[in-house]
């Protein structure tokens, strides 16, 4: 388990092309779960928590760990399932999300593994929406699900999506005409987010609901324009982080295609402590915005309109 917990962070630093590191851990009973590693922080036991007044039932407390008071989140009452009740016995997984350090209390920390997102499975048709999945993979014969924390922590403190009233404007969708944004996310919440701080400027949007769904959506309607499909897709707006095909490995395959390199495309990731501009430079992408504030990305889309032809 030391070996573990020391390693963390030095395999944060490392970026690789349309893989990724996982953190497995579990809850509450035997089911396996995974967190990217590039998510993560510093892995600890639970320290001693401080409970306060009325704060969110999912929140087991708050804990002051390196100078800074995180909010721990009891991650198994956040999903629906019952609440991890032996701290004492337990761990912390700190990690960052859009912008903000959240503690994830879990039972216990399993080990680290390395695969391909190709490995990864958009979860099962039946989950519905109320499902907190955003992948499934299979390791030595265990089923591992990958939570949509974007999605539990917007049920904790929703995510603001409105634009400052100086950055409305319509007209930028009147502009477009008939040429549409596509947004690729695999958490349904992100997608949402994005889809509804871009309302406002006017522009007709499609969803993709990971990177090898936006590719195969990109490369049919490619085939129905003349030159270009900048001549009906101007702009992607793509996560990183995707199950089948991340973003990086989308951005390239894109910009890989003639039909396809002068769309530009804008990486918006949770990923924003760890983000690497080599590894966006070498894909090829135009543009980086870390989730999630809606102002900054409404913005860089408006350039990046402006500059698509």
């Amino acid at each position: 388990m030391a070996g573990i917990l020391d390693s963390v962070n030095q395999r944060t630093q490392m970026v690789g092309e349309n893989r990724l590191e996982l953190l497995l851990f579990k809850l509450v009973g035997r089911q396996h779960f995974g967190i990217n590693v590039f998510k993560v922080r510093e892995v600890l036991q639970c320290p001693r928590l401080t409970s306060l007044p009325k704060q969110d039932s999912f929140i087991k407390g708050i804990a002051h760990i390196r100078g800074q008071t995180i909010s721990i989140i009891d991650l198994s009452k956040a999903i629906g399932g019952p609440p991890i009740v032996q701290t004492e016995n337990s761990f912390i997984i700190i990690a960052e999300y859009n912008r903000s350090i959240q503690g994830f209390l879990v039972a216990s920390v399993e080990r680290i593994v390395t695969l391909s997102w190709k490995e990864m499975m958009p979860p099962p048709e039946g989950a519905g929406k109320s499902s907190y999945l955003t992948a499934v993979t299979e390791i030595e014969g265990n089923m591992v699900s990958i939570l949509d924390v974007e999605k539990i922590l917007n049920e904790i403190a929703p995510v603001s999506v409105e634009l400052s009233a100086d950055i409305v404007d319509e007209s930028v969708g009147e502009k477009l005409g008939e040429r549409i944004v596509m947004i690729a996310d695999d958490s349904s919440v992100a997608r949402n987010q994005v889809r509804r701080a871009l309302e406002p400027l006017g522009i007709k949007m499609v969803l993709a609901k990971n990177g090898q769904d936006a590719l195969d959506q990109l490369l049919a309607i490619a085939e129905t324009c003349e030159h270009s499909i900048t001549e009906k897709v101007a702009l992607m707006v793509s996560d990183i982080e995707m199950p089948e095909m991340d973003g990086y490995t989308l951005t390239a395959a894109v910009k890989g295609n003639p039909r396809m390199e002068k769309m530009p495309i804008i990486l918006h990731t949770s990923l924003s402590g760890v983000f690497n501009n080599a590894m966006v430079a070498k894909v090829g992408a135009d543009d980086f915005i870390p989730k999630f504030q809606p102002d900054e990305l409404a913005i860089a889309v408006k350039k990046w309109l402006g500059n698509s032809k």
